[in-house]
């Protein structure tokens, strides 16, 4: 009897544990309210959805995949039928891409809108509204695979040509003459080492020049300020130039005066004297031809031709 009621009560506690189980089994997948049904379809390839699987608006969940099959309205295309919690701001610009959660590679629905304010999409369970499913982030790797493959194979065949036995001898050789180029340089270094070490006198030396070409700049300067003050006072009024142009001004009018009124008399004195030694020059031709005529007069003219006494000897009868 004693065991049968251990038996009795382990049965017990059996049956209570699978009803718990069930009560929280269904309390998980209870609904939290109504939902709308919408459809996704694609003609890309879907990775990693199943039934069941979460639906997102901009990273909150609002529902959950009902099923993935053909789409029979377009040949070709996947069907993802959706249900979505009512009350989620679906509009006639919302678009769906599928996500990856974490590292499993589990996929979800992610909804998002492109712009604000658009006009809301009406539910229809009997005929569910369509929303355009995008590539994801994964279907464009997928897409851009064969590309990068693509550039890695070129890329590898650069690298192969680049390390074949011809550039390899070609980039030695370029190596050999970079050390060539290192110790010629460092050869030049050496001999120009004592050029350098006589640099600091002639450094020196031509400091001592600039200092001297400083000193006659200075001189050259001052000398420049004495001739710019002594053309400064020749300058000034009441200086040597300007008494010299009262003076040639003065000359000048003196040479005036000269030329208007003197100069005219110099003319007649002159004429008059000119007339007076032409009198003279005549009295004196005639004493030479007469000279008693100092004593006696000059006497009555001899009679010419014609006239009474005339005489072709020149002796008076």
């Amino acid at each position: 009897m004693e065991n049968k009621a251990h038996a009795l009560a382990a049965g017990i506690f059996v049956a209570g544990v699978l009803a718990l189980l069930v009560a929280l089994a269904v309390w998980l997948t209870r609904d939290g309210g109504e939902r709308h049904l919408y459809e996704l379809t694609t003609a890309g390839t879907l990775s990693g959805l199943q039934e069941q699987a979460a639906v997102r608006y901009r990273g909150v969940p609002v529902g959950k995949v009902e099923s993935i099959g053909l789409d029979p309205k377009v040949r070709g295309n996947v069907l993802v039928r959706i249900a979505v919690d009512e009350g989620t701001p679906l509009t006639r610009s919302t678009f769906a891409t599928v996500g990856s959660v974490g590292v499993t590679g589990l996929g979800f629905i992610q909804l998002d809108d492109e712009a604000t304010g658009s006009e809301l999409l009406p539910p229809n369970d009997i005929s569910p509204p369509r929303i355009p499913l995008r590539p994801g982030l994964i279907d464009k790797l997928i897409k851009q695979s064969e590309t990068i493959l693509s550039q890695m194979e070129k890329a590898s065949t650069g690298l192969n040509n680049l390390l074949s036995p011809e550039n390899q001898a070609a980039m030695t050789g370029a190596v050999q003459q970079i050390g060539e180029a290192a110790g010629s340089i460092n050869r030049l270094t050496k001999s120009i080492e004592p050029t350098v070490a006589s640099l600091p006198g002639l450094s020196k030396q031509t400091g001592e020049a600039l200092v001297s070409l400083r000193s006659a700049a200075d001189d050259v300067s001052a000398t420049a300020d004495k001739l710019s003050q002594t053309a400064d006072r020749i300058n000034a009024k009441g200086g040597p130039l300007d008494k010299v142009a009262e003076g040639s001004a003065a000359l000048a009018s003196t040479i005036q005066t000269f030329g208007a009124a003197t100069l005219p008399k110099l003319g007649d004195v002159a004429e008059e004297t000119t007339r007076t030694m032409r009198q003279l020059r005549r009295t004196v031709n005639a004493v030479d031809d007469n000279p008693q005529s100092l004593i006696f007069g000059n006497g009555a003219p001899q009679p010419g031709p014609g006239e009474p006494g005339f005489s072709a000897s020149g002796v008076s009868p």
